[in-house]
């Protein structure tokens, strides 16, 4: 059960690599690279700090900032420590820090920066159990003087002086945890009420850190870009959980504006995003496409369609015939491998996309380029993945079959029930959420879905967002929204008609491409807001929908829409940290805009 730890999974990771690189991070234009046995040291330090420090077994630690080795380094040192890691988005505002600090009864508040730092001076006097905030970037804060506050670096030197006193404090801690022991707390993005605090257990990640690369391997040899927030789950398994199992390389972006530009230069071989940066990577090969010269557009569009009929055998299981491989063949080399050095995407085996349902169509234009982009499911109370395809049977419109270990069943009402290793142990205090959400041992969760006849699952909505028409028509309205994002004109939709008598929609454009072909049909406006509302662009927008409804029962279409006037922010509350639409929030919100579609309409 010793590799059901963390830490031990950790030190052994670290034995057998020691100088090879684990952690590679840009600073001021120069790429720096941090050994195992560096990050061991470091995390060492930090662990040991905190336990002179006070820290006892089973305190949560929380820790906020973007990603960095240094955000590594301090997940570590707190789990060997026995604590448990708690980690805060870095976009949230004062008062969600607040509730995460106090709800988890952090004992010690890691910070990336002055930004950081000012909201914990909101709220300061409100968690008096906090004993020290430590923070790593010191820029503006060099003249900054609080006993509460001290430098990371002073962190390291009183870790290295408490092992220098007690050689062995750090090692001894390690050896007392258990594989039920919690490892993480990890606050759910709350798309409904307050984020809760799901427990993960050293089992739980450690299963999983092995289980995600039992269908599709992972080799010591592969490197991947963090960049997602690394206090959601899809991140973590790969940045820390499947890192220190594997011992990868894991790279640091410079900023969250560098992705595209360090995504070239890095070249990973395993790639890893949410739908929005799939939906994006889509936008940008379309617009160049749109700008490139006559030949160069015909010589594109016959390979895709080359590309694109062997995805569809492909992923609908259909054997390719020779011919048709051999034309892939030449359309790779004559197009693809040149789109795809120039994405960044060269050297990728494998790529997924989770944390929100993907548009089918644009999984179908990554297969049809050859980039292999494949769907994952889960959610955090089942440690991030419960259903995964495997490399080369990618079915089209499903998220693969349950990985090897994991039970996945649907309920009577089709809610689909996973058990395995990787399912939680509850919500942090909060006994209630927890019977709702684990029962006999299975976890409810909350989504709908079909199993077909080769063990792939599919999934048909949010329970809870399932619409009833006035009518008795049960619509699952993700299903039409997916449909509405495969446009490049539209970045998201919701769907309304909840006890109505139709479906309307609200939609937000996508930025980048309605303004290019607004500028490419010579269409006039000055602001966000006159785009939103140009007769013009309400006709492309139009146009895109009608397509929809075409490939939609009478009842499923949407008979009106509304562009909304502005573009949605995580800190305006609109949209989770995974950039998922808050349905509830925008619902409330945009109210008025709602009603006014089903004014005067018989």
């Amino acid at each position: 059960m010793d590799h059901y730890v963390v830490p031990l999974a950790f030190k052994q990771t670290v034995e057998r690599y020691g100088d090879r690189v684990a952690l590679r991070k840009k600073e001021f234009g120069l790429w720096h690279d941090i050994s195992w046995q560096e990050y061991y040291l470091r995390a060492k330090y930090v662990g040991s700090a905190l336990i002179s420090m006070g820290l006892q077994k089973g305190e949560c630690v929380s820790i906020i900032g973007d990603n960095c080795p240094e955000w590594v380094i301090i997940d570590m040192g707190i789990q060997c420590a026995g604590g448990v890691a708690v980690g805060v988005y870095s976009t949230n505002a004062w008062p969600q820090v607040e509730y995460v600090i106090e709800n988890s009864e952090s004992r010690f508040f890691f910070v990336e920066n002055e930004e950081q730092l000012d909201k914990w001076l909101h709220f300061r006097e409100k968690v008096p159990f906090l004993r020290k905030v430590i923070v790593w970037d010191l820029e503006g804060l060099r003249h900054f003087r609080d006993p509460m506050v001290m430098s990371f670096d002073k962190l390291l030197e009183v870790g290295k002086e408490a092992v220098e006193k007690e050689p062995d404090l750090f090692e001894s801690r390690m050896s007392q945890i258990g594989p039920e022991d919690i490892s993480v707390l990890i606050y759910t993005s709350g798309t409904t009420g307050p984020p809760k605090g799901a427990m993960l257990t050293h089992k739980n990640v450690m299963w999983m850190g092995r289980a995600i690369t039992r269908d599709n391997p992972v080799y010591d040899t592969d490197e991947v870009m963090s960049f997602l927030p690394l206090c959601h789950i899809f991140e973590r398994l790969f940045s820390v959980f499947g890192h220190i199992t594997h011992g990868y390389t894991v790279n640091f972006i410079e900023s969250l504006d560098t992705v595209t530009d360090n995504m070239r230069e890095i070249s990973p071989t395993v790639g890893y995003a949410v739908p929005r940066i799939w939906e994006k990577y889509l936008s940008a090969v379309y617009i160049r496409m749109s700008d490139a010269t006559w030949f160069k557009r015909m010589v594109f569009g016959a390979a895709f369609k080359i590309g694109k009929s062997r995805a569809t055998l492909r992923m609908n299981f259909k054997p390719v015939p020779f011919y048709l491989e051999m034309l892939y063949w030449l359309a790779s080399l004559a197009v693809f491998r040149k789109l795809k050095e120039r994405l960044g995407f060269d050297r990728m085996r494998v790529a997924y996309s989770g944390a929100a349902p993907i548009a089918p169509d644009v999984l179908h234009f990554f297969q049809s380029i050859g980039v292999n982009l494949i769907e994952g499911y889960g959610q955090t109370e089942g440690t991030g993945v419960t259903c995964v395809s495997r490399m080369g049977r990618v079915k089209y419109g499903t998220v693969g079959p349950p990985l090897t270990g994991i039970e996945v069943r649907l309920a009577e009402d089709g809610e689909i029930l996973v058990r395995s290793p990787g399912v939680f142990k509850g919500y942090y205090r909060n006994p209630e959420a927890t019977e709702q959400t684990i029962r006999d041992g299975w976890l409810y969760s909350g989504d709908v879905g079909e199993i077909d006849e080769d063990g792939y699952l599919k999934i048909t909505d949010r329970k809870k967002d399932i619409i009833v028409t006035a009518g008795g028509k049960n619509i699952t309205p993700q299903y039409i929204e997916n449909k509405l994002k495969a446009s490049p004109y539209i970045n998201d939709a919701v769907v309304i008609g909840d006890r109505r008598k139709y479906l309307t929609c609200l939609i937000m454009i996508d930025e980048d491409n309605v303004v290019k072909y607004a500028q490419d049909n010579k269409v006039q406006f000055s602001t966000y807001k006159d785009l939103t509302q140009s007769p013009a662009i309400l006709e492309l927008i139009q146009g895109e929908v009608d397509n929809v409804n075409q490939t939609l029962s009478r009842v499923e279409q949407v008979k009106k829409f509304t562009i909304l006037p502005k573009k949605l922010y995580e800190e305006d509350g609109e949209v989770t940290p995974t950039m998922k639409v808050k349905r509830k929030f925008v619902s409330e919100a945009f109210g008025d805009l709602i009603e006014a579609m089903y004014k005067g309409r018989r």
